[in-house]
């Protein structure tokens, strides 16, 4: 995959959506959250699952992005999508370079495994 630096135009409107991915992907969260506590069941057995839920929630890129520099931007979005926080979809207003690298990383992630032994 190439690694050469994103545009200025990709990485401003990156730390733009950013914010907005993350609230959207949180706030679909809450209502996960809400379900779970709304739910059927004991209150400590729904207090227990929401507290597991949200220790493995943290740690997403939806939630909280380590690391954010604009050379990890392309591997931060790649993670975005395996998360499911954001689609192809979403890259819209980006460069056709920048969608042509993910494109591209995803096709080769997804290609068949050859055996070499």
């Amino acid at each position: 995959m190439n690694t050469q630096k994103p545009l200025e135009k990709d990485w401003k409107h990156f730390k733009e959506k950013l914010k907005i991915w993350q609230e959207n992907y949180i706030e679909k969260l809450n209502r996960e959250y809400i379900s779970i506590l709304s739910g059927e069941g004991d209150a400590s057995d729904k207090f227990w699952e929401l507290d597991t839920r949200i220790k493995n929630d943290k740690k997403k890129a939806g939630v909280l992005v380590k690391d954010m520099s604009r050379s990890n931007m392309m591997l931060i979005i790649i993670q975005l999508i395996n998360e499911k926080v954001i689609t192809k979809e979403d890259l819209s207003g980006f460069s056709e370079g920048l969608k042509e690298q993910i494109e591209l990383f995803f096709t080769i992630s997804s290609a068949p495994r050859i055996r070499l032994n």
